[in-house]
Order: structure tokens, then sequence, then C-alpha cells
């Protein structure tokens, strides 16, 4: 284990756990992400490998066949799998907010179904909000669900969904005014189903498509899909939870924890990216001596490991104030605002060490650098993080008989 980024209290098995999935990455991973993320291919033989160690059904409880751990306890896994590559832990983290989701708020019937099988890892989950122009305003989705008999018909098309091709299992969020009448606040007639499907691209059941890959910048190897509906019927009793209208609740439910992971994402990939750099710095030489023992150089290592060791305190505290059962939005805003900011600085500045190798897709921080941009945007962007935190701010000081400052804000 390196000195950086170690978490107090852990019991034996977390310990256990953790040190496993370090084996895995710096022996399965780490070698050969690079090949694979240039060739944008998706790392079966990673998953598979995963997937016999029980990464999938980490947070299921064990009822279900799962190993029934904490949040903190599949965040610093996270760290851990980012750490060797970001978009396998991508892969993971999709499956993990559908089970969470079944968890926390789906039926008997839903659970016994579903949550075994993904314990196991054969039914791969993906969830999917946004849509092509909505951007983070959730609540103006326009994809719908319409009650027929015993079914739902569902219209629509979705984006930016990680593993859409490889899920078998897509928690999807429609609007459904079923129940919902004519002025209902827009978030209170949105409604999660589960849509079970095939594997791959193209008509993967009748009504549902998933077209294909988006091409992207970085976070390549995991595919990341657009989804569109045309009549898909889907069983009533697919509704999460069996009721209409609280899907925006699921979902964010789902988010709140989705956002530690991105967290663990960021705290795992600015860890590699320091390693990357005080190895590099060693070994290369300038002016007769090597450029680690250059004071500009060592400033630059002193900001990049106090910024991994704060990214990771704060994604410990967020994770740890969810499994007490606290509200913790507030805490995993805070981890995910500072967690991907500082992923992007400390891997720029491990760029900037190995100056113009850096730019050489021979060199391992060329990947990194392209990866760690995707954190600034997913599961919100830093704009969204900050207006949470100051709302709840607001709301934890606010002056003693005095409205919320942002009551009545369109």
């Amino acid at each position: 284990m390196t000195r950086l980024a170690q978490t107090e209290g852990l019991t034996d098995i977390q310990q256990e756990i953790l040190s496993t999935v370090r084996d895995f990455v710096d022996k399965e991973i780490i070698p050969v992400a690079t090949e694979l993320e240039h060739r944008d291919e998706y790392p079966s033989q990673i998953v598979e490998g995963l997937k016999e160690l029980g990464v999938f059904g980490l947070m299921i409880p064990e009822e279900y066949g799962g190993l029934g751990e904490s949040l903190l306890t599949y965040a610093l896994t996270v760290e851990e799998i980012a750490r060797g590559w970001m978009s396998v832990s991508g892969i993971i983290n999709t499956h993990f907010i559908v089970a969470y989701m079944l968890k926390q708020h789906g039926t008997q019937e839903q659970k016994d179904y579903f949550l075994p099988k993904m314990a196991a890892g054969e039914i791969r989950g993906a969830f999917s909000m946004s849509e092509p122009a909505l951007g983070s305003d959730v609540s103006a989705i326009s994809s719908k669900g319409v009650r027929d008999g015993d079914e739902y018909v569902l219209n629509g098309q979705k984006m930016w969904l990680t593993n859409g091709g490889s899920s078998t299992l897509v928690a999807v969020l429609c609007r459904t005014d079923e129940g919902h009448p004519e002025g209902t606040a827009p978030h209170k007639s949105m409604t999660t189903f589960l849509v079970e499907k095939e594997a791959g691209f193209g008509e993967v059941r009748p009504g549902l498509t998933i077209p294909g890959k988006i091409d992207k910048m970085g976070y390549k190897g995991v595919d990341t899909t657009e989804l569109i509906m045309d009549g898909l019927r889907i069983p009533a009793d697919r509704v999460l939870g069996g009721e209409t209208g609280r899907g925006f609740y699921h979902m964010m439910d789902g988010v709140e924890v989705g956002r530690v992971n991105v967290a663990a994402r960021g705290c795992g990939v600015a860890q590699r990216a320091f390693e990357l750099g005080v190895s590099y710095a060693q070994q290369r030489h300038t002016f007769g001596k090597p450029i680690a023992q250059h004071q500009a150089i060592q400033f630059k290592l002193a900001e990049m490991a106090t910024k991994v060791e704060a990214a990771h305190a704060m994604m410990v505290n967020a994770a740890r104030k969810k499994d007490s059962g606290q509200r913790n939005d507030l805490e995993a805003g805070m981890a995910k605002y500072l967690a991907s900011e500082y992923c992007k600085e400390v891997v720029e500045d491990a760029f900037r060490i190995h100056g113009g190798y850096g730019f050489s897709k021979e060199y391992e921080i060329e990947r990194l650098y392209r990866e760690a941009p995707m954190l600034l945007i997913g599961e919100g962007t830093a704009e969204i993080q900050k207006m949470i935190i100051g709302r709840r701010l607001l709301e934890e000081y606010r002056i003693q008989g005095e409205h919320p400052v942002w009551a009545g804000m369109a």
C-alpha cells in the first residue's frame, strides 16, 4: 500500500477486500489498460475477473447473494479500480447505482428477481436520465410512459447512457401523467421503469434501439450510447417500487451515492497520476541531476500529494455519512466537486512533469489527461455541485425565523 490516501478504522474484512482488488488492479488492469483504451475495446476479461471477485455484488445484501458491504468499502474499491483504469470503474458504477435503487426502493418481487442475478454479474445494470436537449435540468425530460392496460408504452430518446450496449437492465426515467393532475410539479410526475434487454447494439428488444457507441475524447472502452424508445412496451410490474410519480426521488437517491463514486474515481485517477509523476521525476535527469531534486518539481509533488490526501479524506467522510443513515448531499457534493477538480489539477501537473513525453501516447499520463475531464461533468457539473452545496449551507446556517433565500425561485 502507498503512503498516501490511507483510511483509518477499516475492519480486517475491508482491508482484505481492498488488498485483493489492488493486487488485481496491479496485475490485471494497469499492464493492459492503455492498449485497450487506445483500441476503445471493452475490457471483457477484466470484467470477468471482477465478477469472480464478487465486485458486482459488493453492496448487495447477503440474502440476495451479495457481500453486503458498506458504501465506504465500495467507494474505496472504486478508488483502487479507477487508479488502474477509470473506464472499468464506470462499468461497475452504473451497475451499482441500479442495484442500490432496487435495494432501497424496489418491491420485494423486484428485489427477489433482480438482485441475485445482479450480485452474480449475470445481469449488468445501467441507468438513464439525460436527454439530448436537457443537460442538468432533469425536470425537463420529455420521454413519456403511458398506461395501456397491464403495460406502459414508452417513447422518447435518452443520451449519455454508460453501459448502454453491454447492460441487460436499464433503469429509465420517464414522465408519467397518470394519477398526476395538470399543474403537478414536474418532479412529481416522473417514474423509473426497469427495462430488460439483450446486450448489444441495434434493436435490442421490440421498440428499443441502442444505435451504437458515441465516440469520445477519453473514457474509452466502456460503451456510452443513446437509447431510443419507440412504442416500447413494459409490464406495469416493472415500475420501480410499484408506484408512479416517485422516479425523480429514486434517481436522485441513486445519483447521490453515484457522486461519492465519482469522487472515488477522481481520487483513484489522481493517485495514479501522482505515482506516475513522482516516479518519472526520479528517472528523468536535467542539468546533471534527477528533476525530482529541483525545487520547482518538489513544489509540484508537494501540491499534488496534498490534493490527493484532501480529496480522499472528503470522499471517505461522504461515504461514512451515508453509511450512518444521515443525509449526505452536502458532503457528497463537496467530495465530488473537490475530487474532480483536484484530479484534473494533479493529472495536469503530472503531465507537466513528463514534459514532451507526456504528449506521447506511449506514456500512461496521456490517457489520464484525456480521462480526467469526464469527472468534471459526470453526475453533475461543478456548477451544479456548488448550487447544491450553497443551498444546503444556507439551510444549515439560516437565520432563525427567516425563509430560505431561494424560496420562490424558478
